[in-house]
C-alpha cells in the first residue's frame, strides 16, 4: 500500500495547520492511501552544524526526531510538509528540521512526491510556500499542487474549518498526490546523471 508521510511544523497540535492536514487525511484515506502524521512543532530541534558527521555514519549527530523519521521518510512514497506562518516565513522548527532531514539522509528522494501546507491568518503565505518547495525542488521530487496555493486561512482552527475554498484546496492537493503516487507506480524512473559537481576551489 502507498504512503504519504505528514509533518506538522505548528507547535499546536490541534490549530490550523493540524485542521489543513486533517482535510488532507480524510482524502487520502478515501484513496487507499495509509498515512502517518508527524508532530514536529512542539519538538525541541536544533538546526544543522554543518560537521558533516552524517556523510560517515548515514545519521544526524543529533540523535532526535530527525533520525526517527528519516527511515520513514525513505519507505513513504510522498511526504506533505505543512507549516504556519512566522514573520512571512515557516516557523524556525520545521526549517531546521527540514534542514537536517535532507541533509543527513543519503538515500534517493528521486520521484518521491511532495507537498506544502501553509496557514496564516491573513499575509506570508506564498513567501512560505516557496520556501518549503525547495525542498523537493533540489531533491528531485515531484510537487503536487491545487486548484490554487495549498494554503488556508485563519487564527484558529475553527477559522480555518470556515475557509471553503482552504478546505477544497487541501482535498484537491491530497487528490492530485494520491494520482501521482499511484501513476509513478512501478514504473522506470528516469535516469539521474551525477558527475558535474559545480565549483571554483582554485579561486579563479
Amino acid at each position: 500500500m502507498a504512503k504519504v508521510l505528514l509533518l506538522n511544523g505548528s507547535p499546536h497540535v490541534h490549530g490550523c495547520t493540524a485542521a489543513a492536514l486533517d482535510e488532507m487525511i480524510g482524502v487520502f484515506q478515501q484513496e487507499g492511501i495509509e498515512t502517518e502524521l508527524i508532530q514536529v512543532g512542539k519538538q525541541d530541534i536544533r538546526g544543522c552544524i554543518s560537521c558533516n558527521s552524517c556523510g560517515k555514519t548515514g545519521r544526524c549527530v543529533f540523535d532526535d526526531l530527525v533520525n526517527e523519521t528519516a527511515g520513514k521518510f525513505e519507505a513513504a512514497d510522498g511526504l506533505v510538509v505543512g507549516s504556519p506562518v512566522y514573520y512571512g516565513s515557516p516557523n524556525g522548527t520545521i526549517l531546521s528540521f527540514m534542514d537536517r532531514l535532507f541533509y543527513s539522509t543519503s538515500f534517493s528522494k528521486h520521484m518521491k512526491v511532495g507537498a506544502a501546507v501553509v496557514s496564516c491568518r491573513r499575509g506570508g503565505n506564498t513567501a512560505s510556500f516557496d520556501v518549503l518547495n525547495k525542498y523537493f525542488s533540489i531533491s528531485g521530487m515531484p510537487i503536487a499542487t491545487s486548484t490554487y496555493w495549498n494554503m488556508v486561512h485563519g487564527f484558529t482552527a475553527e477559522d480555518v474549518r470556515k475557509d471553503l475554498e482552504g478546505l477544497q484546496t487541501m482535498r484537491n492537493l491530497a487528490r492530485n498526490m494520491a494520482f501521482m503516487i499511484r501513476a509513478f507506480a512501478g514504473r522506470e524512473l528516469p535516469a539521474v546523471e551525477r558527475g558535474s559537481f559545480t565549483s571554483f576551489p582554485d579561486g579563479k
